[in-house]
């Protein structure tokens, strides 16, 4: 399984994955350099290590996320959130056009929602993910 995980991350990695990092590693120097958004820039750059390598790892929503997440993700959604999820739906259609890259473009439209709520999130290997549901 983890060959497959492999080959799978490179490929993502190839075709969309680098460009989704940087377009989450430019949210997060935006955010940093806003200095009252540095939590978010805190998210936003641990989605783009997820999205460099995501196969074999997932996103749970952590257990003491409570309200400040929740106003922090609507903060989130109108300033960075939508452009991201944009992106990711626009990323998607080329893949979709090629018979191989019909997963890479579904598992890309998975990350919408993940790119437009980071907060209170935080990134497992897929194992313990399922294991903690």
């Amino acid at each position: 399984m983890k060959l497959i995980n492999f080959l799978l991350n490179v490929i993502w990695l190839l075709f969309c994955g680098l460009w989704m990092a940087i377009g989450y590693a430019l949210a997060g120097i935006i955010c940093f350099v806003l200095i009252v958004t540095i939590p978010f820039g805190i998210a936003s750059f641990r989605l783009a290590g997820f999205m460099l390598w995501p196969f074999g790892r997932t996103t749970v929503v952590r257990a003491d996320a409570g309200a400040p997440s929740c106003v922090g993700n609507v903060i989130w959604l109108v300033f960075a959130g939508w452009w991201l999820a944009i992106a990711h739906i626009v990323t998607s259609i080329p893949l979709f056009l090629s018979i191989i890259g019909i997963p890479f473009g579904w598992a890309n439209l998975k990350m919408v929602p993940i790119s437009l709520t980071p907060l209170g999130r935080e990134v497992v290997s897929s194992d313990e993910g399922f294991g903690a549901r």
